[in-house]
């Protein structure tokens, strides 16, 4: 009896050492991975960013670590060369606007044509569908994780702007496709990127902006642009992307959890900055007491008949290229059509 005694007590005694030590030994470090962003914090797509990390690594059960780089927060990384510091693998993790290179991404530039995108959320679910039927060639080198577009834009500017007469010679900033609306309009182009605006207007060098009406509050254009007039014309779209080998480095189930989550990503971030626009302009009107100029129903046909002619424009110099241009234009409206129902 004592022999068993002994062995029953011994095998108690090894099961205790053996799970005391396992529960000492330190779990597996989480995978690190390195995300920079094009925008200062606080701006829509460094909090989609940082939402993007809240849910990869709860979802991985803590086998990820996300750590994020807004505009000007990673020594050493240029983060207004976004996509390609992700391509060399200076980064694993990038936020761009491929608008900033129209000539570059042609295929995905095209959302921003005047298609009548009439929310972040659609554009968002609109433009991810759009990359997931024509993977374009620009993107061969790194893994797209997701694409979202911001609102749409509107001119944000020091003097009012109530007809396509006073928007005639007017300097404003903007970029890509906007851009060509602007010109289209008559007004005086500054192509730059947004993080430059805040300085141009100090220094006079632009008298308004083009863009999402989210910045008025986030990099508070609001001060130097007291009327905001509503022509809710195309939007900007952003795509993040990461290092193919960084990407080809990771356990199967993380790649398909990450994959699983881009779409509802896409809309997450869809909706809440058309939710924050509005925080913007009450915040814009109360701060800084902006005036919001709607375009009377003429004034309205007539910008738009002045931008509507971008498209048979930007249609004849894809085909010149070799892109299926026609076809492209059809799909996005079609995109358009189904989400907005």
């Amino acid at each position: 009896m004592r022999r068993k005694s002994d062995r029953f007590l011994f095998g108690i005694f090894f099961i205790f050492i053996f799970t005391g030590v396992s529960a000492g030994i330190p779990s597996a470090e989480p995978i690190r991975l390195k995300y920079a962003n094009f925008l200062p914090a606080g701006t829509a797509p460094c909090v989609q960013m940082e939402k993007w990390k809240e849910t990869v690594e709860q979802r991985s059960g803590g086998k990820l670590a996300v750590e994020t780089f807004p505009l000007g927060a990673a020594p050493g990384v240029d983060t207004m060369n976004v996509f390609d510091q992700v391509s060399e693998g200076k980064i694993d993790i990038g936020c761009f606007t491929p608008s900033y290179m129209p000539d570059r991404f042609v295929i995905t530039n095209a959302a921003s044509l005047p298609l009548k995108i009439p929310n972040a959320r659609v554009g968002s679910l609109v433009l991810w569908d759009f990359y997931k039927k024509y993977k374009p060639q620009t993107f061969a080198k790194v893994k797209v994780l997701g694409m979202f577009t911001t609102p749409t834009v509107n001119i944000m500017s020091a003097k009012p702007v109530r007809t396509i007469h006073d928007i005639e010679g007017l300097a404003l900033r903007s970029a890509g496709g906007p851009a060509q609306i602007l010109k289209a309009w008559g007004a005086d182009v500054a192509e730059m990127p947004l993080s430059e605006a805040i300085e141009a207007l100090e220094k006079g060098k632009v008298q308004g902006v083009f863009t999402s009406l989210d910045y008025m509050k986030d990099m508070n254009l609001a001060k130097y642009c007291r009327y905001v007039t509503m022509t809710d014309s195309v939007i900007f779209p952003c795509a993040v992307v990461m290092n193919l080998n960084r990407w080809n480095s990771l356990p199967p189930e993380i790649q398909k959890m990450i994959d699983e989550i881009s779409t509802d990503h896409a809309e997450w971030t869809g909706n809440y900055v058309e939710n924050h626009v509005k925080e913007s302009l009450n915040w814009s009107k109360k701060t800084y007491q902006t005036e919001i100029i709607e375009l009377s129903e003429a004034q309205k046909a007539k910008f738009e008949y002045l931008s509507t002619s971008l498209i048979s424009e930007w249609v004849k110099n894809a085909k010149a290229k070799g892109f299926p241009a026609s076809e492209i234009v059809m799909d996005l409206r079609n995109f358009i059509k189904i989400y907005s129902e």
